[in-house]
């Protein structure tokens, strides 16, 4: 299976001027865990994650104050939509993170999540256990 199959189309783009509360809200509105950060020249892409916003509260940080550029992750890896699932795994195993923005040649068109991943190999797995039990 590709990441294409289980990537998430619904992506989130904010600003790096946004406040962490407010890339909060408008990922909790819409049941996401990462939101794309773009420059308004549609430069500087970058990832905020829930780990981010969590890390930054916790550490006593103002999210009303604190903005998404200071907590923006740049040095970012990106999956193509025609990576496997097994490669985007890897990936984030590697990389110590739970989401990858999926590129293609005109820019962000998905993230995939572990999430994802795991809801995809689940029923294949289960019916490979089948499979060979019966």
């Amino acid at each position: 299976m590709l990441v294409r199959d289980a990537m998430s189309t619904l992506v989130l783009t904010i600003g790096p001027t946004h406040t962490l509360r407010q890339a909060a809200r408008l990922m909790s509105v819409r049941r996401i865990g990462a939101a794309v950060v773009l420059d308004q020249d549609n430069s500087g892409l970058g990832i905020l994650t829930e780990r981010d916003i969590l890390d930054a509260v916790g550490s006593g940080r103002n999210p009303d104050v604190e903005t998404a550029a200071a907590h923006t992750t740049t040095d970012v890896v990106f999956a193509a939509p025609t990576w496997t699932l097994e490669e985007a795994a890897e990936a984030m195993t590697h990389g110590g993170f739970r989401h990858l923005i999926v590129l293609d040649d005109h820019g962000p068109v998905g993230i995939v999540s572990v999430r994802d991943i795991l809801r995809c190999w689940t029923p294949t797995r289960r019916r490979q256990r089948v499979k060979l039990a019966g």
